[in-house]
């Protein structure tokens, strides 16, 4: 049932609230898909900013972080195309055949780096094994 609401409110291009007076429209973002509900002020504010187009609130932060994080100064229109890049190349990519495999797969690579990653002061490999008691002294009185 809510898939079917959901795609009902797709096909709306707009929708009139009683309890605000305003309009809002379905936006759809133009990197990953997903569509909010916004105002068409919002909208307009949002396009203005990433060059007409529209982008959710998830991937305008990627695009924000990408600007932060990269080495050379880029633009947020070069930003952009390396974020609708990477959206791109991840909704082409299939699932894995065995989600579970590459989950204990993934976890043991992650275990060895951890294990093979060289140790602050010195300190052994072995510091997963407790040195003292995890239990507090617990004395009794008779």
């Amino acid at each position: 049932m809510a898939a079917t609401v959901f795609k009902e409110a797709k096909k709306m291009d707009s929708v009139k609230h009683k309890n605000n007076q305003s309009e809002i429209e379905f936006a759809e973002c133009d990197c990953c898909g997903l569509t909010e509900e916004c105002t068409p002020a919002y909208i307009a504010h949002v396009r203005e900013k990433f060059e007409g187009r529209w982008l959710c609130g998830l991937c305008s932060e990627a695009v924000k972080d990408e600007t932060v994080r990269s080495e050379e100064d880029i633009t947020t229109n070069e930003a952009l195309d390396r974020h609708m890049k990477f959206c791109e190349q991840f909704k082409s990519s299939s699932p894995p055949a065995n989600p579970a495999d590459d989950l204990i797969s993934a976890m043991k690579h992650l275990l060895r780096r951890t294990l093979d990653s060289p140790r602050k002061n010195g300190s052994s490999p072995t510091s997963f094994v407790r040195s003292k008691s995890c239990f507090s002294t617990v004395k009794w009185r008779s």
